[in-house]
């Protein structure tokens, strides 16, 4: 059985959206990027609701871009070899391959895929991941946490959950950024 990851880059304040710009430095730094490309790599299955596919949808064209460093060049190969469901009931088609839309998302489906799974799963965005949480499905949590403090937005973790976490893994990189992997009890 596969397990379910809900990852973000969050605000130490532990905003993975921030109300107002972005999250602070630190996820955008060569050695944080490449060690997300070898963290993910063996992701068989993204689900995203529409705004992060949106977000994501980048990296399937990334590569066309000459002049792209090697560790871009590596994530967008490592996202388009990987299936993505998109959950929207607004989106009306995908631009990305692999790519399938999903109107409701239903925890049983999701439950299922990931019996079925020899690849890992990721759910992503605050929206949908908050689904997955509420319904008991996510298996491990992956934070990326700036060394901002944004004040407000959308919580990485939803309001009205009880966690009891364990912590697994942890890492400080040169920017400033902490990564802390925690998977439940």
């Amino acid at each position: 059985m596969a397990k379910l990851i809900y990852s973000m880059v969050t605000s130490l304040d532990g905003y993975a959206e921030a109300a107002e710009g972005g999250l602070g430095a630190g996820a955008e730094d060569p050695e944080v990027h490449t060690f997300i490309n070898d963290l993910f790599r063996p992701v068989g299955t993204y689900l995203y609701g529409r705004r992060m596919y949106e977000t994501m949808v980048f990296w399937e064209t990334a590569h066309t871009d000459p002049g792209r460093p090697p560790h871009i060049l590596q994530y967008a190969r490592d996202w388009q070899a990987a299936e993505k469901i998109v959950y929207s009931t607004t989106l009306d088609s995908v631009s990305s391959a692999r790519t399938r839309i999903e109107r409701t998302f239903d925890p049983d489906a999701v439950r299922r895929l990931k019996d079925g799974a020899d690849r890992d799963l990721t759910v992503d965005g605050p929206n949908l991941a908050a689904q997955a949480i509420a319904a008991g499905l996510v298996d491990e949590y992956r934070l990326f946490i700036t060394t901002s403090v944004v004040g407000g937005g959308k919580r990485f973790f939803p309001g009205g959950v009880r966690l009891d976490l364990e912590l697994v893994e942890e890492r400080v990189f040169g920017s400033g950024l902490i990564y802390a992997r925690y998977r439940t009890r």
